[in-house]
């Protein structure tokens, strides 16, 4: 038996959440829903006007592989962030912050002179979260952040699409890509963001090559990807790279793909305020059920629930003991695990 059911490579930011509204994103150029690189200059101007409209609702910890492998401890799961950050206040906060939420990592052997990512989130009223990024030294995630022991002793190695932006960073999944292979640890990868897949698909390509045992995006971002402007070619498309395709469709639930059958997961009627974090939060869910010996039918249902409960809260993230509640809800529901 393995260590840890999932080790994650990705970025390392702090989250800094506010609400605004459409006319500030019109105002300022910001494009909505999607996730935009800033440098350090244009996101403290940034900032700085939010600060004069707008109050700060919340600074956690985030970071697209980070909440997944969040969820999946909150769940019960053993998990293992390779990720860098600075000797800063912020890169302090990180750590202690992951180190709360049990998921495991070599922070304290890193020594990085510099700045930690940022992330700036605007929810509109609308609950949608629009993305303004500095990623600081995080940019500069390479090999030596890698913690190869861990990824071997995975029963899953999982992949952050954001981390296709830097050369580097494509090289460092390349390196844990060939740990995990070497251990028989299976691999995931999220696209993260449509930004990703309009941006940078040539990364998210490397990515995908060889081939990844599943694969997690959102149904914009499966058809910008495959150029399929149907969900079923999409899927047919993207099970040519992943054994399981899981495609969220936000309150609709999700699909499921394998070359032998589809299943459609339900979804949970709620009040959305933010949306920020919905898509990580299913990913950890289900990675954590799957990795517990569930179908994905089961899996998929209860990441659907966690992701529903997700977006009644501002961040990415829910109480710890919210996802307890979560489990003895679908208890009854998930006894036969198939």
């Amino acid at each position: 038996m393995k260590k840890y059911h999932v080790t994650g490579v990705g970025n390392a930011l702090v989250d800094r959440e506010y609400q605004v509204s459409d006319s500030f994103l019109e105002r300022y150029q910001v494009e909505k829903s999607i996730m935009t690189l800033l440098d350090e200059a244009q996101q403290q101007l940034l900032l700085g006007e939010l600060n004069k409209e707008f109050k700060i609702e919340k600074r956690v910890g985030g970071g697209s592989a980070a909440n997944s492998l969040v969820a999946l401890s909150q769940f019960g799961g053993q998990a293992f962030y390779c990720c860098k950050v600075a000797n800063d206040e912020d890169g302090i906060f990180y750590r202690k912050d992951l180190q709360a939420a049990g998921v495991d990592t070599h922070l304290h052997e890193q020594d990085n002179d510099g700045h930690t990512g940022k992330c700036v989130v605007m929810v509109t009223p609308d609950a949608e979260r629009t993305m303004c990024t500095f990623l600081g030294i995080t940019i500069d995630f390479s090999h030596d952040e890698l913690k190869e022991e861990a990824i071997k002793d995975s029963e899953y190695l999982y992949i952050e699409g954001y981390l296709a932006t830097s050369e580097i960073a494509r090289d460092a999944v390349k390196s844990a890509r060939k740990a995990a292979e070497s251990a028989n640890t299976k691999i995931a990868l999220t696209f993260s963001d449509s930004s990703m897949v309009k941006y940078f698909k040539e990364g998210l390509d490397e990515f995908l090559t060889p081939g990844v045992d599943v694969l997690f995006c959102n149904r914009e971002e499966a058809e910008i990807y495959t150029g399929k402007d149907s969900q079923e070619e999409a899927m047919n498309e993207l099970l040519k790279y992943a054994k399981q395709v899981v495609v969220t469709q936000g309150k609709e639930g999700a699909l499921i793909g394998t070359q032998e059958k589809r299943v459609k997961v339900p979804g949970f009627p709620v009040k959305a305020i933010d949306t920020n974090g919905a898509g990580d939060m299913f990913a950890g869910a289900y990675l954590y059920a799957v990795t517990q010996g569930w179908g994905i039918a089961k899996a998929g249902t209860l990441a659907s629930r966690a992701a529903a409960e997700v977006v009644t809260h501002y961040g990415p993230r829910l109480p710890a003991q919210t996802h307890e509640d979560i489990l003895q809800e679908l208890a009854p529901a998930q006894a036969e695990r198939v």
